[in-house]
């Protein structure tokens, strides 16, 4: 599965799209220029099982430290990933 990128302004959206069709989705906003706020995290039936919702995550990780910042997972779904893998602390927002 591909994760695709879209930016518009101070809001991001890391997505999977199948056949036109949106099917997984993980929302952010830009506080500045170091940090973004995960803020909603959305897997369809369709991908249940797929681990579609941690792709989302890594994509997002590996973002983070293209661009050197860090990230506030403020959506349950981020926040649990980000406690249960210590390999995200060097992006994670303390």
């Amino acid at each position: 599965m591909e994760v695709k990128h879209r930016e518009i302004g101070s809001k991001g959206l890391f997505y999977i799209e199948i056949d036109n069709e949106k099917l997984a989705e993980m929302s952010y906003s830009k506080a500045g220029d170091k940090l973004i706020i995960i803020d909603h995290t959305e897997v369809s039936e369709k991908l249940k099982g797929k681990s579609a919702g941690k792709q989302l995550l890594q994509t997002a990780v590996d973002y983070a430290r293209q661009h050197q910042i860090k990230i506030l997972p403020l959506c349950p779904f981020a926040k649990s990933v980000f406690d249960k893998t210590p390999e995200y602390k060097d992006v994670l927002n303390a």
